[in-house]
């Protein structure tokens, strides 16, 4: 078996090459040490960091968020005592809600960026990250590789726990409100999430699924 790389294979190159995000520049990707960044040297913008075990923990963190999201979907998120007429309510009630009230595009909305895309981003974040544990590539790593990196610009998890944050100030003042197993595990899921995504580094991660995919390749049919 291949020995796991704790580096970047293509770092060790010379012929390893990134270009800045910034002003797409081609420059040399050379190994840093753990906590380091490197930055472009025409307009100084970051181009990649050396994120210490960002294998392990991307998947842990991601892991975690994954067991939290079925968390929200089975938990209420918070319950209401109005004068003795009390009510619970999941996210997914939310959005039925919404539907029904005639906010339909507000509802395909909520449930597109609060759980639809997070679970697709968990998921393609632990199926790239599982098999590379292991110095294997699944079919399609690549291509889930590429949509997590799209999808975390459109999980917003975080803005909507920041608008909910905002409507129960105004609820207290209406009703009783008691918070839910589902509010504290969307709480814990804004902190994983952004923990996953924190750990992510791509340099590393796409020379690993280059790696594991030329070992694939090198092995008998």
């Amino acid at each position: 078996m291949r020995e796991a790389s704790k580096g970047w294979p293509r770092a060790k190159s010379a012929a390893s090459h990134t270009a800045c995000g910034y002003c797409d520049t081609l420059q040399r990707i050379i190994p840093l040490s753990e906590g380091d960044s490197a930055h472009c040297q025409t307009c100084g913008g970051e181009l990649y960091e050396n994120r210490p075990h960002s294998l392990q923990r991307t998947i842990s963190f991601s892991s975690a968020a994954l067991f939290l999201m079925g968390l929200i979907m089975i938990f209420p998120f918070l319950s209401l005592d109005n004068n003795g007429l009390k009510s619970t309510m999941t996210v997914w009630d939310a959005t039925e809600q919404l539907w029904m009230e005639g906010s339909e595009m507000v509802a395909i909305a909520t449930a597109l960026f609060i759980i639809i895309l997070p679970l697709l981003l968990i998921a393609c974040l632990i199926y790239v990250c599982f098999p590379l544990l292991f110095q294997r590539y699944w079919p399609g790593g690549v291509m889930a590789f590429r949509a997590a990196t799209f999808l975390q610009t459109w999980a917003m998890v975080e803005v909507f726990f920041l608008g909910t944050i905002v409507s129960l100030l105004k609820l207290v003042k209406l009703a009783e409100v008691s918070l839910g197993v589902g509010f504290w595990a969307f709480s814990l899921l804004v902190v994983m999430l952004a923990g996953a995504l924190s750990s992510v580094d791509r340099v590393e991660f796409w020379d690993r699924l280059e790696a594991a995919r030329e070992g694939g390749r090198e092995k008998p049919a």
